[in-house]
């Protein structure tokens, strides 16, 4: 059989599925880059029950994903098993991302569940969970769709790999942008209206919110209308439990999950660099928010697409798996600098040349990111192949929702590790509103002995954990059960197979 006989989707459909792919990176950040931020450092909730919140329903979250990857491989409809959800899904998530901003104040004078509060904490976590429970019928469908729009190997490696670099623009602009726009608007609401600085951002941020978000769903909408599932999806299905089981059989699956999960320390720099930009850098000035996020994260952002990028081309010279490890590895020198640099100049970080060398070590840390992206995804996609030349059967929905899984369940580690830090040196509810009063006043923090430690905590927990994940990260996969040439051998068999069942039932 010659490559040009194997289906795979037109170049209108690709491109309608990564506008899609930015449309909904662009709502997930929101979420990600902001909330934790808006509900701790806004609305002052204690960084505990933040901590907590996230962590629970990230967790929760991430069991769910299952449920919903077996809720789509039982799917038949004659949009295929992706689509309806990718169709009837962006509209309710946007919905809930915006009620996850409208929230009260936390009055750090009472306690947790004492008036108000309670209110407060309980809206906070219900939101959050219900957010993560509509993200998820959206998110495990985009994903899963790509090893249903092509027979071609090369095809969806390239599908894949773009999808990754459109998902980290869309992304990137959400979490560059929301936090100066919403403090930019929070000041225009505040001096237009008269009202309180701390009233005035919560609005910034609901608005900024709604703006992104509706962004973000017009365009996520494309891919359901647009795209086509040319793969049938196996007549078999299983149920949950069925599911865990074939999850965990799955060797190449298993090393994916476990690898993830020992990783999950590197996302603390996705989760922390809002309140670093803010309350080191910044202080709280949306301009200076822009000048040091477009320095720092464009560092970041600008080596995850290179490492993006350079991954289609790599894994035709070697081995996913050595990529994918040794991408994990680079990325821990950066990471341990970035403290070592604040040990050495605490208080002259903005200096250009503690700048430049912020910015290449963020730029490292970016690539091995990008690059390890891209190839769990490859490597995910595979084990699905992997599962159908065994056992004839292509559990797509399921096996993506363990990338979700891994993602959802490493940002919950990841948020307690961070709310038990700050706990640990009292960067919390009154300290952070000692804090704001302080900037309000002129004031910086840096350059106050009062709040070193809150400096020192926030540099800590983007670069020595993460460090530490990054090396954890390699230790399932440094003897990965599935081999490229395996895999390739797999391929034309499992295309033969599909061809040959095709050609009987036209007969």
């Amino acid at each position: 059989m010659s490559s040009q006989d194997f289906k795979t989707y037109t170049a209108k459909e690709r491109n309608m599925y990564l506008i899609g792919m930015f449309g909904q990176n662009v709502t997930y950040s929101i979420i990600s880059a902001a909330l934790a931020y808006y509900l701790q450092f806004t609305l002052l909730i204690p960084a505990i029950a933040v901590s907590v919140i996230m962590a629970v329903s990230r967790v929760w979250d991430a069991f769910n994903d299952p449920m919903m990857g077996t809720i789509v491989d039982k799917t038949r409809s004659r949009w295929g098993k992706c689509r309806p959800y990718l169709i009837f899904s962006p509209i309710p998530i946007l919905i809930i991302t915006i009620l996850c901003f409208i929230n009260g104040f936390y009055n750090p004078e009472l306690g947790m569940f004492e008036g108000s509060n309670a209110w407060v904490v309980i809206a906070a976590g219900t939101s959050y969970i219900l957010w993560g429970m509509a993200y998820t019928v959206g998110d495990i469908p985009l994903w899963g769709v790509t090893a249903l729009m092509s027979e071609k190997e090369n095809d969806r490696a390239k599908l894949i790999s773009g999808a990754r670099v459109v998902a980290a623009i869309g992304g990137g602009i959400a979490t560059l942008g929301i936090q100066p726009i919403a403090l930019a608007l929070g000041e225009i609401i505040t001096e237009k209206y008269g009202v309180a600085a701390n009233i005035g951002e919560k609005y910034g941020f609901i608005a900024t919110a709604t703006i992104l978000g509706v962004i973000g769903a017009v365009t996520f909408q494309l891919t359901g209308i647009f795209i086509r599932e040319r793969i049938p999806g196996s007549k078999k299905s299983y149920t949950l439990k069925e599911n865990f089981a074939l999850m965990w059989k799955n060797k190449p699956f298993r090393q994916i999950l476990i690898s993830g999960v020992l990783s999950s320390t590197r996302l603390l720099l996705n989760i922390s660099a809002m309140p670093l930009v803010t309350y080191y850098y910044a202080s709280k000035d949306p301009l200076m928010a822009i000048v040091y996020i477009v320095m720092l994260g464009g560092g970041m952002f600008l080596g995850m697409f290179i490492g993006m990028g350079v991954v289609p081309k790599l894994i035709n010279k070697f081995e996913k798996k050595d990529v994918y490890n040794y991408s994990n590895l680079i990325c821990v020198i950066p990471y341990f600098l970035i403290f070592v640099l604040y040990l050495i100049a605490p208080q002259d970080l903005v200096k250009p040349l503690y700048l430049v060398l912020m910015f290449i070590v963020f730029l490292l840390c970016g690539f091995g990111s990008g690059a390890t992206d891209v190839l769990r995804s490859l490597m995910i996609a595979d084990a699905v192949d992997y599962e159908d030349y065994h056992n004839h059967i292509r559990p797509d929905g399921v096996f993506f929702s363990g990338q979700t899984f891994i993602t959802k369940l490493s940002t919950g580690i990841a948020t307690i590790i961070s709310g038990l830090a700050y706990a640990a040196v009292g960067f919390s509810d009154e300290r952070v509103q000692a804090v704001n009063d302080f900037i309000a006043q002129g004031g910086i923090p840096r350059l106050n002995p009062e709040f070193s430690q809150y400096m020192m905590i926030l540099f800590f927990i983007v670069s020595i954990p993460p460090a530490i994940g990054c090396l954890l990260g390699v230790i399932p996969t440094w003897k990965y059960a599935l081999t490229d040439k395996e895999h390739e051998k797999m391929l034309v068999e499992l295309n033969r197979r599909r061809h040959e069942e095709e050609n009987k039932d036209e007969e």
